[in-house]
């Protein structure tokens, strides 16, 4: 195995229980503990998480975007449930901008169920998954390629967002708090994702329930400049209070007994 490829599944593991232990890393992968120790003192150097004795913790706190991979492969059934919301919430015929989030990439896939559509983004992963859909327009923002996220970033990337008007935009973001409202981990995220916002009618947050009640470092915006929250899961009772008093609608599944969403 590679060590990019270890360090991925290292990365994968964070991702799920927050913490590893150097002993234990070592023996399910098979190298020796100072391999591992290796592993952890560069992904401590990328950002990606915090050594503690024996082993390490998840960077919450990280301004660097973690790899396209490690994000896709998280929370996927979650992606998959708010990608069809998302879809089901889509008329025949619309304009739309997506983020370059794997949440956003996702909805691209259930999107291909649509008509005549025309989506917007800097995600290459989108563009891949709608590459082949016939009767759709699909635009790329342009942009530099950003390693390992599979996303376009740059200065052609706010022009070309702020350039369109389109019926929706769907973007993700690090964290959603009742006091901060809508943050993200860098300046950068959080510009593009701001510049979508104000081209937009329609201003779709889509997030699975692990990002209520999390703060990142720069804010998107507030609660009350949405018009939809769409997740994976009932919010609670403050939650939806919260979001109904800012205006803004909260998407989720229903139990299976109904098979609707709530709103």
């Amino acid at each position: 195995m590679l060590a990019i490829e270890r360090r991925n599944q290292i990365l994968e593991q964070l991702q799920r229980e927050k913490r590893v232990v150097v002993s234990e890393l070592s023996a399910f992968f098979g190298v020796s503990e100072e391999t591992i120790r290796r592993d952890l003192e560069k992904l401590s150097e990328d950002g990606f998480v915090v050594k503690t004795y024996g082993g390490a913790v998840l960077n919450e706190d990280n301004v660097v975007d973690l790899p396209f991979v490690i994000r896709k492969n998280t929370n996927v059934t979650e992606k998959q449930s708010i990608g069809k919301l998302v879809a089901a919430m889509t008329q025949d015929g619309e304009h739309l901008m997506l983020d370059s989030s794997s949440t956003a990439a996702s909805a691209a896939r259930y999107l291909k169920t649509k008509n005549n559509l025309t989506i917007i983004t800097n995600s290459v992963e989108a563009l891949i998954e709608l590459s082949e859909v016939s009767g759709f327009n699909i635009i790329s923002t342009g942009g530099v390629l950003k390693e390992g996220t599979l996303s376009l970033t740059g200065a052609q990337v706010d022009r070309s967002f702020a350039s369109y008007n389109v019926d929706t935009a769907v973007f993700s973001c690090k964290g959603i708090d009742k006091a901060a409202g809508i943050t993200d981990s860098n300046e950068t995220n959080a510009h593009f994702k701001q510049t979508l916002l104000s081209a937009a009618r329609r201003k779709i947050l889509a997030i699975d329930h692990t990002k209520f009640d999390k703060t990142a470092l720069v804010r998107i915006c507030r609660l009350g400049e949405l018009t939809h929250v769409v997740t994976d899961q009932k919010p609670s009772d403050d939650w939806l209070a919260a979001l109904a008093e800012a205006g803004v609608a909260c998407v989720y599944p229903k139990d299976a007994a109904d098979g609707s969403a709530g709103r």
